[in-house]
């Protein structure tokens, strides 16, 4: 089985698992992919889980790094210091071309094959050397988002922007004003990462525009004290919600009629896949001829059993 530690390294944690039976013949493989969350974000724990399980099943060692405080100039110092270390192959995120380009870049002109995850673009990934993107393109994602949105009624929305320091997320955001066919104008909240500041700018927003009719949030960082928000001001249901991702709050609240649907960026497929892809590049010679869209898939009520099963585990 898959063992997860923590590393003597900050913000460093190894996931190691024995190689396979069916791999024994192969030389032992080593991987570390980067993301650009912080420890408090716990939606990146079906991240974990999707290389662990890719890990143990190919048969190879991936180690998970990240920035503990989500700070995009930490995260280009570990990409290096990964790099250095002279894995076969990185998965990183790519949340801020313009600080994390060069690393990465560096990374593969040094010969390390790299994967682009999560965040970027597949126009971007090709830009820095990377094999490929996995991922969920996030402007079109919002665009999709706001297209429902219009057809659905919206026309006034707040979006709830968790991570404004990092340039894609704001993506989403973007999407959804042009889908709706609104100007994004001031409809963004810088709402930062405390949940009990995000309750009360939302509802301090919500008063100041009573004709708000819809509200997007980026993940469940910034969904969750949006939920308790709207509880507090007995507007539950009563206003249009739609999300970003999925967690056990998020699926509570669909279910209960608080939010319209989830936006499932699938990310068990955003971390599984690269490991595996990687493993068979580097044994068989064979890679994807395409970039792989792990959404925008939307999540409603009527199809949450499933969901609901492995919320913030696998989904």
């Amino acid at each position: 089985m898959k063992k997860l530690m923590t590393s003597l390294a900050v913000g460093a944690a190894i996931i190691s698992a024995p190689v396979a039976a069916t791999a024994g013949a192969h030389e032992e493989l080593n991987y570390v992919l980067v993301s650009h969350a912080p420890d408090s974000d716990t939606w990146w724990n079906t991240i974990k889980n999707g290389i662990a399980l890719a890990g143990e099943q190919v048969g190879v060692n991936v180690e998970y790094r990240n920035p503990p405080t989500g700070d995009i100039a930490d995260m280009a110092r570990i990409i290096e210091q990964a790099a250095a270390s002279s894995p076969d192959g990185i998965i990183t995120t790519l949340a801020d071309f313009d600080v994390l380009s060069g690393p990465i870049s560096a990374a593969v002109d040094q010969g390390i094959d790299v994967i682009i995850m999560n965040t970027g673009t597949p126009e971007q990934a090709r830009e820095v050397g990377a094999l490929m993107y996995v991922g969920q393109p996030e402007y079109d994602a919002g665009f999709a988002a706001g297209l429902r949105a219009k057809g659905e009624g919206v026309t006034k929305f707040l979006c709830v922007n968790h991570a404004i320091q990092q340039p894609t997320v704001g993506e989403r955001c973007r999407g959804y004003a042009d889908g709706l066919g609104i100007d994004l104008g001031d409809a963004m909240m810088d709402s930062g990462t405390d949940p009990a500041e995000i309750k009360n700018k939302v509802m301090a927003y919500l008063s100041a525009n009573e004709d708000v009719d819809g509200i997007l949030t980026l993940g469940p960082v910034s969904a969750d004290p949006t939920i308790a928000a709207l509880d507090e001001m007995g507007l539950a249901g009563d206003i249009h919600f739609g999300t970003f991702d999925l967690g056990e709050e998020i699926v509570k609240a669909i279910k209960g009629g608080t939010i319209k649907w989830g936006i499932d960026q699938q990310p068990f497929l955003q971390a599984y896949l690269p490991v595996v892809i990687l493993a068979n590049w580097d044994r068989y010679g064979v890679l994807p001829g395409n970039n792989i869209n792990s959404g925008p898939g939307f999540v409603t009520a009527a199809g949450l059993e499933k969901v609901e099963a492995f919320a913030g585990e696998y989904r």
